[in-house]
């Protein structure tokens, strides 16, 4: 099939490449010039495992970019993904998706085929029935069901987002109850996919679809914020947490996955969907407080590093070594990272901060100038009096004789990641 892709951001590249590596055609489309330009040329505009390869591969042959939407017009079915940001009370903003929309369907005004629209956006519910949709067709000037309307949420992982995409855990169809052909043509783009991996299928209502998005974040979100408080608590009877998470994660009703107790979550997904649906729940008239107890715990956890460092030594005038700036390892994404309060917090404490990320230094350099960016842990940890390690990189676990050139060896880990424990004057946030 033909396939067009509206925004080329983290989503929108990766599932273009993927569908291009499915054997689809797909035409890119953004309005960043060199956005396209580095598209085309087989260039990623972000860091993410196997997408250079997938791009390098397919680039002027099965995928093409383009900043004219009118392409659209040539194409079979068109995936709009595009950034939904927060606004101030949590709520998203749908501006971006539905200028885009109007767009999509100003270029299919002429065109008498049926053509489907899928939201690969993450939207809260009702959102593409109510919102995206009607402009959608608006524009288009389609009354009679010409354009089909689906919606197929996103669960990519940053650092593994083409293996997740490759190899899902389920494949989630939103479409119209009354247009069989929407669905069939959705799970025609897919079929592919389903029958090389043999992935479960939900087939369901577009605000269903739009739902799960949410719930298994915010569900997984509060798993990670469960174990931090659980965390904080064997800290405080002297209990390894990471012990008390291993048997716990032997009941199958719990399972090990971010049972790993640390500083807490961060990136451009958990933040914003937790908040989003906060939003959508309290404007129904529902209060989540279960939710909302979660984003407490995570906004908590870095204070709790800055208290044991505190412990310690005082920062004030110190140099700290902090070690990992991107949210999780395998990106260098900063969005929500947990370094950012922590080196606010610092710099308000007049400490002189050294960090050391292996590919996320440039992003935050743009957030915190004044903060000396070190070209190796190393570096960050000379003639320092303390270090605070807040993603787990893998080679922070093989750091050892770096540890020795520090004037004061405090180490506070956030992530259970150092190898190292003598000489040091070592605290783990919660075990």
């Amino acid at each position: 099939m033909h396939l067009s892709v509206v925004g080329s951001g983290y989503v929108g590249t990766t599932i273009a490449a993927c569908f291009a590596s499915l054997g689809h055609d797909v035409t890119a489309i953004d309005i960043d010039e060199t956005v396209v330009s580095r598209l085309n040329n087989g260039e990623a505009s972000i860091h993410e495992p196997g997408l250079d390869d997938l791009l390098a591969e397919h680039a002027g042959g099965r995928l093409v970019a383009t900043t004219d939407y009118d392409a659209i017009a040539d194409t079979d079915v068109t995936f709009l993904a595009l950034p939904t940001p927060a606004r101030e009370d949590g709520s998203i903003d749908l501006s971006i998706i539905l200028n885009a929309a109007e767009a999509v369907g100003d270029a299919l005004a002429t065109k008498s085929d049926r053509h489907l629209v899928v939201v690969k956006s993450t939207v809260t519910p009702g959102s593409t029935d109510r919102e995206i949709g009607p402009t959608l067709r608006a524009a288009a000037g389609d009354d009679t069901g010409r354009i089909g309307l689906a919606m197929n949420p996103e669960f990519l992982r940053e650092g593994s987002a083409v293996s997740d995409f490759l190899d899902p855990d389920k494949l989630v169809l939103g479409t119209e109850a009354d247009d069989p052909w929407t669905a069939d043509t959705l799970r025609a783009v897919f079929e592919p996919l389903i029958g090389s991996t043999g992935v479960p299928v939900i087939e369901t209502t577009l605000r269903a679809a739009e739902m799960i998005k949410y719930a298994n974040n915010a569900f997984l979100a509060t798993k990670i914020s469960l174990i931090n408080e659980l965390g904080n608590i064997c800290k405080a009877y002297g209990v390894d947490a990471y012990e008390v998470a291993d048997a716990i994660a032997l009941d199958d009703r719990i399972g090990e996955q971010f049972l790993r107790s640390g500083v807490g979550w961060g990136g451009s997904c958990f933040p914003k969907d937790v908040a989003a649906i906060i939003a959508a729940a309290r404007e129904t008239g529902y209060e989540p407080s279960l939710l909302s107890a979660a984003v407490d715990v995570n906004d908590r956890q870095p204070e709790r590093m800055l208290e044991l460092l505190s412990k310690h030594v005082d920062p004030a005038g110190k140099r700290i070594a902090v070690l990992g700036l991107a949210f999780k390892p395998g990106t260098d994404d900063i969005r929500n990272s947990r370094a950012i309060p922590l080196i606010a917090s610092l710099l308000d404490r007049g400490a002189a901060v050294a960090a050391y990320d292996p590919v996320a230094a440039n992003a935050m350099a743009e957030r915190f100038a004044t903060v000396e960016y070190a070209d190796s842990p190393a570096d960050a940890l000379a003639n320092a009096h303390g270090a605070l390690v807040v993603t787990d990189w893998p080679e922070f676990a093989d750091l050892d004789s770096e540890f020795d050139a520090m004037t004061t060896p405090v180490v506070v880990d956030g992530r259970r990641i150092i190898s190292r424990r003598d000489g040091l004057t070592y605290e783990g946030l919660t075990w």
